[in-house]
C-alpha cells in the first residue's frame, strides 16, 4: 500500500546532484529498512540502495557506488537519497519503499515516485 511521499525529482544538469526526499504521516520511517529503486525508461525497476533500521546503508547498483549517500531525520519522519555526479542515464522515476529488512521481498509500504531527468 502507498504511505510513502518522495520529493524532490526534476530536470538536473549532467554532472549535477540531486537530494530527494521520502516521507511518511502515517508510517514511523524509523523503524523500518528503507529501499530506494529507480526505474529507467524501458527498463526494469532496480533497487538502488538500503539503509536499515541501524542506519547502515547497503548499495545494490556499481554504476552509483561513490556517487550517492542515503540518511534518515528521524525527527522530520523522512529519509533522504543523495547523488552526485549525475550522468543522463540516471534519468528515471526513483521511488521508496519500507520493509522489516533491507533484503525482503515484501515491502510493507511504497511511495508512488519521483521523476528525475538528467539533462543539458
Amino acid at each position: 500500500q502507498l504511505q510513502l511521499v518522495e520529493y524532490g525529482g526534476g530536470l538536473v544538469q549532467p554532472g549535477g546532484s540531486l537530494s530527494l526526499s521520502c516521507a511518511s504521516s502515517g508510517v514511523t520511517l524509523q523503524y523500518y529498512a528503507i529501499v530506494w529503486f529507480r526505474q529507467a525508461p524501458g527498463k526494469e525497476r532496480e533497487g538502488l540502495l538500503c539503509i536499515d533500521r541501524a542506519n547502515e546503508t547497503i548499495i545494490y547498483v556499481d554504476s552509483v557506488k561513490g556517487r550517492v549517500s542515503a540518511s534518515r531525520d528521524n525527527a522530520k519522519n523522512t529519509v533522504y537519497l543523495r547523488m552526485n555526479s549525475l550522468k543522463v542515464e540516471d534519468t528515471a522515476v526513483y521511488s521508496c519503499a519500507a520493509g522489516p529488512w533491507c533484503d525482503t521481498q515484501d515491502f510493507d509500504y511504497w511511495g508512488q515516485g519521483t521523476q528525475v531527468a538528467v539533462s543539458s
